[in-house]
Protein backbone atom coordinates (compact mmCIF):
# COMPACT_ATOMS: atom_id res chain seq x y z
CA UNK A 1 0.00 0.00 0.00
CA UNK A 2 1.97 3.27 -0.85
CA UNK A 3 0.41 6.04 1.55
CA UNK A 4 0.82 9.36 1.26
CA UNK A 5 2.89 11.09 4.30
CA UNK A 6 4.94 13.90 4.58
CA UNK A 7 8.47 13.91 3.43
CA UNK A 8 10.57 13.92 6.87
CA UNK A 9 7.96 10.47 7.79
CA UNK A 10 8.58 8.67 4.62
CA UNK A 11 12.71 9.64 4.70
CA UNK A 12 12.15 7.99 8.21
CA UNK A 13 10.19 4.74 6.99
CA UNK A 14 12.51 4.45 4.10
CA UNK A 15 15.48 4.62 6.20
CA UNK A 16 13.90 2.04 8.83
CA UNK A 17 13.00 -0.16 5.62
CA UNK A 18 16.89 -0.56 4.81
CA UNK A 19 17.86 -0.08 8.94
CA UNK A 20 19.65 2.86 7.89
CA UNK A 21 20.65 4.39 11.60
CA UNK A 22 22.09 7.88 9.65
CA UNK A 23 18.75 8.00 7.17
CA UNK A 24 16.76 7.80 10.40
CA UNK A 25 18.54 10.18 12.60
CA UNK A 26 18.76 13.15 10.14
CA UNK A 27 14.70 13.46 10.29
CA UNK A 28 14.63 14.84 13.74
CA UNK A 29 14.93 18.04 15.16
CA UNK A 30 18.18 18.61 17.20
CA UNK A 31 15.80 18.49 20.45
CA UNK A 32 13.43 15.70 19.49
CA UNK A 33 11.66 13.74 21.93
CA UNK A 34 11.09 9.78 21.13
CA UNK A 35 8.27 8.12 23.33
CA UNK A 36 9.11 4.80 23.16
CA UNK A 37 5.52 3.15 25.12
CA UNK A 38 5.61 6.18 27.52
CA UNK A 39 9.41 6.29 28.39
CA UNK A 40 10.75 9.84 26.84
CA UNK A 41 14.01 9.79 25.27
CA UNK A 42 14.91 13.56 24.78
CA UNK A 43 17.54 14.77 21.94
CA UNK A 44 19.36 13.19 19.21
CA UNK A 45 21.97 11.25 21.37
CA UNK A 46 19.10 9.31 23.24
CA UNK A 47 17.00 8.83 19.96
CA UNK A 48 20.33 6.85 18.43
CA UNK A 49 20.93 4.86 21.54
CA UNK A 50 17.31 3.93 21.73
CA UNK A 51 17.33 3.29 17.89
CA UNK A 52 20.48 1.66 18.05
CA UNK A 53 19.19 -0.64 20.67
CA UNK A 54 15.82 -1.05 20.08
CA UNK A 55 15.31 -0.99 16.11
CA UNK A 56 19.34 -1.70 14.08
CA UNK A 57 19.87 -4.63 16.83
CA UNK A 58 17.00 -6.36 16.12
CA UNK A 59 16.54 -5.31 12.69
CA UNK A 60 12.75 -3.95 13.47
CA UNK A 61 11.45 -2.73 10.56
CA UNK A 62 8.21 -1.17 10.42
CA UNK A 63 5.42 -1.12 8.03
CA UNK A 64 2.27 1.29 8.00
CA UNK A 65 -0.42 0.35 6.46
CA UNK A 66 -2.86 3.14 7.67
CA UNK A 67 -2.68 6.40 7.58
CA UNK A 68 -4.76 9.53 9.24
CA UNK A 69 -4.17 12.64 10.81
CA UNK A 70 -5.06 13.52 14.86
CA UNK A 71 -5.46 17.07 15.86
CA UNK A 72 -2.20 17.94 13.06
CA UNK A 73 -0.40 14.68 14.29
CA UNK A 74 0.59 12.24 11.55
CA UNK A 75 -0.34 8.60 12.92
CA UNK A 76 0.63 5.40 11.01
CA UNK A 77 -0.64 1.84 12.16
CA UNK A 78 1.32 -1.14 11.10
CA UNK A 79 3.31 -4.16 11.72
CA UNK A 80 6.95 -4.45 12.63
CA UNK A 81 8.90 -7.72 12.31
CA UNK A 82 12.70 -8.10 13.13
CA UNK A 83 14.25 -10.73 15.53
CA UNK A 84 12.35 -9.29 18.87
CA UNK A 85 9.71 -11.60 20.87
CA UNK A 86 6.23 -11.69 19.13
CA UNK A 87 7.23 -10.40 15.78
CA UNK A 88 5.24 -9.28 14.02
CA UNK A 89 3.59 -7.22 16.72
CA UNK A 90 1.32 -4.41 15.19
CA UNK A 91 2.35 -0.92 16.20
CA UNK A 92 1.04 2.72 16.81
CA UNK A 93 3.33 5.84 15.64
CA UNK A 94 2.35 9.16 15.93
CA UNK A 95 4.60 11.92 14.12
CA UNK A 96 4.17 15.63 15.65
CA UNK A 97 6.29 17.93 13.02
CA UNK A 98 8.18 21.08 13.28
CA UNK A 99 10.25 22.63 10.98
CA UNK A 100 9.98 20.05 8.27
CA UNK A 101 11.11 17.73 10.18
CA UNK A 102 9.98 14.95 13.15
CA UNK A 103 9.61 17.27 16.32
CA UNK A 104 7.79 14.19 18.28
CA UNK A 105 7.82 10.36 17.50
CA UNK A 106 5.41 8.41 19.94
CA UNK A 107 5.34 4.70 19.69
CA UNK A 108 2.84 1.67 21.31
CA UNK A 109 1.86 -1.19 21.10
Amino acid sequence: MSLNLPRPIADYIEANARLDLEGMMKQFTNDAVFIDNGKHYVGQAKIRQLLEEEAIAVKAIFEPDSVREENGDVVLEGPAHGDFPGSPLRFTYRFTLAHNAIKTLETTI
